[in-house]
């Protein structure tokens, strides 16, 4: 008895240490990320509406389908750097304004935190004016 004891408890605690201290793995794009594209992923996915503004300038966020999304993908950009800002009544996002420096014939990928925001507004909202937009810049919410 004694004997199997002391074989049992040493493999048992090795394989419980190999069970418990598995290293996290990084977050990172499924597909390479194209020239001149930023790439979001939240934490969480997102129901929108999402206003989005590039270089203090709104430009309008598609969204691909009906469901919530995990990404948001913004094409078009000319390299250097570029000031991002995302705001929604119904998500928080952190950080909310995020500076990307975009490469010349690279792309970019960036984690955001997302966490579901339950606000009650009383009264109509006023309306907001187009958005003016970048020429050659597309922003869409994915899946």
């Amino acid at each position: 008895m004694r004997g199997s004891l002391r074989l049992v408890l040493p493999a048992t605690c090795i394989v419980c240490a190999g069970l418990a201290c598995g290293r996290p793995q990084p977050i990172v794009p499924s597909k390479p990320v194209p020239a001149g594209t930023v790439l979001f992923q939240f934490t969480q996915k997102v129901e929108g509406p999402l206003e989005l503004t590039i270089d203090g300038i709104r430009v309008n966020v598609g969204k691909e389908s009906k469901k919530k999304c995990k990404h948001l993908e913004v094409s078009g950009l000319a390299p250097g750097r570029h000031r991002f800002v995302m705001l929604s009544p119904l998500e928080a996002f952190g950080p909310d304004q995020i500076e990307v420096e975009l490469g010349a014939g690279r792309g970019e990928f960036r984690v955001v935190f997302a966490q579901n925001l339950k606000s009650v507004l009383y009264g109509s909202p006023e309306p907001v004016p187009a958005a003016a937009g970048i020429p050659g810049v597309q922003a869409r919410l994915q899946p």
